[in-house]
């Protein structure tokens, strides 16, 4: 029986406001192909479906259209999507009584049967292609304060945290009671968290977990588990010897990630769940220039124009481009060129930095006292810092028309 682990679909995000729908689309389309060509007989989808609590209908649409898609191509195929913090975990559940149905099980929010976690709607059956029973799927959505009713802000007493020994609590609580039940088949859970000892992506991913911490560390996960399929990392990784795993996002969601194997995991309960990355093709191409630290605009137009790029190239295919300069010259004036010299070229710009100099960084001083600080020695400091340069003659004349008239 073969699981596909997949993560931080991320459905609906823009990137300077240029549409990623057919990036989706074209990852869509190659995980179809990749559930028919390796014989996968269910798809779990480990949170962040979608980019924002409020999805569009266009970005629902495709969501729907890619299952639908996906059951086509193998109407024996079980998929099973829990919540992560991105998504609307109350719209993610609304069509269930459809998608259960369709044998699609979706997790938004943790629900309990009196005091214990409902195992009756957490614990779903796998089965291969012989309708034989061969493992379970414990589905635990992204988790909220609500739920760790035993969460005790300002309690000690051992050497982990509030928050990881309720997590861990949680966890231990369910895989005992999923391993009841289980009748001694795998068990493999999904969750939605930072583990500590996982690369994050910088200023991707949301420090998510509660009352200050962000990360718990994998032992959390018990041995009863067979494999833990976690989202939020966008970097495909794994941690405890390779039994718990982030799948990684499906392409690049920002800069940060551009230098990542994106793909997803493919597990073989025949092969005793060694997980193996499947790498995706990049929808679109995405640089930063320069690649690391910044450059002058000159220097940094050279290596745009020394891209392999294609004037036929459609729109939304066009590569994204991350802009890092240095200030030279007002920033005002270097963002205008450099946003020209990209609508001259078949690129969409996706971010653009000016940074000032080294040498007028370190040539600061600490914050004047007010007091003591004329309007235009403050003017003139406030000029420098939000454009790098001194104003002109024009720019003192008309900051002192604007003085005279209070």
């Amino acid at each position: 029986m073969r699981i596909l682990h997949t993560a931080d679909w991320h459905i609906g995000q823009t990137l300077n406001g240029w549409s990623r729908e057919y990036e989706h689309q074209v990852f869509c389309d190659a995980l179809r192909d990749v559930i028919v060509t390796e014989g996968v007989d269910a798809l779990l989808i480990a949170g962040d479906v979608f980019d924002g609590i409020n999805p569009s209908g266009e970005a629902q649409r495709l969501l729907y259209a890619a299952i639908a898609g996906f059951l086509r191509a193998n109407p024996r195929l079980q998929i099973v999507i829990t919540a992560g913090n991105h998504d609307p975990a109350q719209r993610l559940e609304a069509p269930e009584a459809v998608l259960n149905e369709l044998g699609v099980h979706v997790l938004g929010t943790l629900r309990r049967d009196s005091a214990d976690v409902d195992l009756q709607r957490h614990l779903i059956p796998l089965r291969d292609r012989t309708g034989t029973l061969r493992a379970h799927v414990l589905a635990v959505p992204f988790l909220r304060q609500a739920d760790l009713p035993g969460l005790q802000f300002g309690a000690t007493g051992g050497a982990e945290s509030a928050v990881t020994a309720a997590v861990r609590a949680l966890h231990l609580a369910m895989s005992g009671a999923a391993e009841t039940q289980a009748g001694g088949l795998p068990i493999i859970a999904m969750g939605h968290l930072t583990c500590s000892g996982g690369l994050e992506s910088e200023g991707a991913e949301r420090r998510i977990l509660i009352g200050g911490e962000h990360a718990v560390p994998p032992d959390i996960f018990p041995p009863a588990l067979s494999y833990v399929a976690l989202g939020h990392l966008h970097r495909p990784q794994s941690l405890d010897g390779g039994r718990v795993r982030y799948s990684g996002s499906p392409f690049p969601m920002s800069a940060a990630e551009i230098g990542y194997d994106h793909g997803v995991t493919l597990l073989d309960l025949d092969d005793g769940f060694a997980p193996r990355h499947i790498p995706l093709p990049r929808p679109v191409q995405m640089h930063r220039l320069p690649a690391t630290g910044v450059a002058p605009l000159a220097e940094v137009a050279s290596a745009l124009n020394a891209l392999d790029l294609h004037s036929e190239t459609p729109r939304n295919a066009q590569p994204f481009i991350y802009l890092s300069l240095i200030a030279d010259r007002p920033i005002t004036q270097m963002a205008a060129e450099a946003e020209a010299l990209i609508e001259a070229l078949p690129v969409r710009l996706a971010g653009l930095t000016i940074a000032r100099s080294e040498a007028e960084s370190t040539r600061e001083t600490p914050p004047p006292n007010l007091a003591d600080t004329s309007p235009e020695d403050l003017f003139l400091m406030a000029f420098n810092q939000s454009h790098g340069v001194n104003p002109d003659a024009a720019h003192l004349a008309a900051f002192r028309d604007a003085l005279s008239e209070i």
